[in-house]
């Protein structure tokens, strides 16, 4: 048996494998390697994968429906579903990416696990950019997810709703989860925790958008991925009426002001940052914070890592990984 798990070579796609493959499972990762960021820390993720002997990799695209179909005789009975197009922001500027990654990619993985004969689960990953324009705070999984404030986030509830359609129509056991604002290290190039510590090293200015005056549910890779395999160990009961499909939040349920976040990267950096404050970016919202009620309760998610805790260890990664 197999668990497939797609955007392997991506920041939480990796650690999800590392995960698995320290449990004993059998992990196949696929990505499509693309230029959002610069590859070579893609093929740095993979490259600690290879030498696990219970690992594949396969650079596939999941908007190649005739590549995604290859998949099917190997064995595949879960999949745990993180290949994305990224970034609030970019979706500004390149809206196609985010058409053929998160909306097509989504079905052609949704119709691989349908053609699967012994499919057990499909967990996915969405997104706290669905709540978009949502004003109640915390965010809980049953407040409106109507009104996007970005692309991205209209996709990712876009995927919410097909995962729902074909739960409810081929008996698909499905699981989304909305992550909120991950860091760690192996992180993403575009995410703060990054931006900033590179800029604070090298000496030169961060931005801070809305005059920083922004809040983050700033959650740590090693409890998402935690999240992320209680989820995939915990299926919904595929038996009508019911359809068999959840959501839940991971977040790290305790949200941080931006300039709390700052010095923290200041603190573990050592260096005091210089500040530039800009106006809010369109697509941004003012807070993220996740009511995990729900992720606790079914899930047993309890997120135990401050930013005083997983910021010092993104830097002295980022230090180790940079030669810094």
């Amino acid at each position: 048996m197999t668990i497939l798990v797609t955007g392997a070579a991506g920041f939480i796609g990796f650690h999800v494998a590392q995960a698995l493959l320290a449990r004993g499972e059998r992990v196949l990762g696929i990505d499509n390697l693309n230029s959002y960021y610069d590859p070579t820390l893609k093929h740095a993720r993979l490259a600690a994968l290879a030498p696990q002997p219970r690992f594949a990799f396969e650079a596939v695209d999941i908007a190649d429906r005739s590549a995604m179909e290859g998949l099917r005789p190997r064995g595949i009975t879960r999949i745990v579903h993180l290949a994305a197009q990224a970034g609030v922001r970019h979706s500004l500027v390149d809206p196609y990416a985010y058409v053929a990654a998160n909306l097509l990619g989504q079905v052609t993985v949704l119709e691989l696990a349908r053609a699967l004969p012994d499919f057990q689960h499909l967990v996915y990953a969405s997104s706290s950019s669905v709540y978009g324009l949502n004003e109640a705070s915390p965010f809980a999984v049953g407040d409106r997810t109507d009104r996007p404030a970005s692309l991205y986030g209209a996709t990712k509830k876009a995927d919410e709703l097909m995962g729902h359609a074909y739960a409810h129509l081929f008996r698909i056991p499905m699981t989304g989860l909305r992550f909120f604002t991950v860091y760690g290290p192996w992180g993403r190039p575009d995410m703060a925790a990054w931006l900033f510590t590179d800029a604070i090293l090298a000496g030169r200015p961060i931005t801070l958008f809305n005059q920083g005056q922004l809040q983050r549910d700033f959650t740590y890779i090693d409890d998402i991925v935690a999240g992320v395999l209680a989820a995939l160990d915990r299926p919904p009961a595929a038996t009508a009426p019911e359809v068999p499909v959840k959501v839940y939040n991971l977040g790290n349920n305790r949200p941080e002001p931006l300039s709390a976040f700052v010095s923290a990267v200041e603190a573990a950096c050592g260096v005091a940052a210089q500040v530039v404050l800009a106006p809010m970016q369109p697509g941004d919202v003012l807070a993220t914070a996740a009511d995990i009620t729900e992720s606790t309760r079914d899930l047993g998610f309890r997120p135990v890592t401050p930013i005083s805790v997983g910021i010092p260890r993104f830097v002295e990664w980022f230090r180790a990984y940079h030669q810094r």
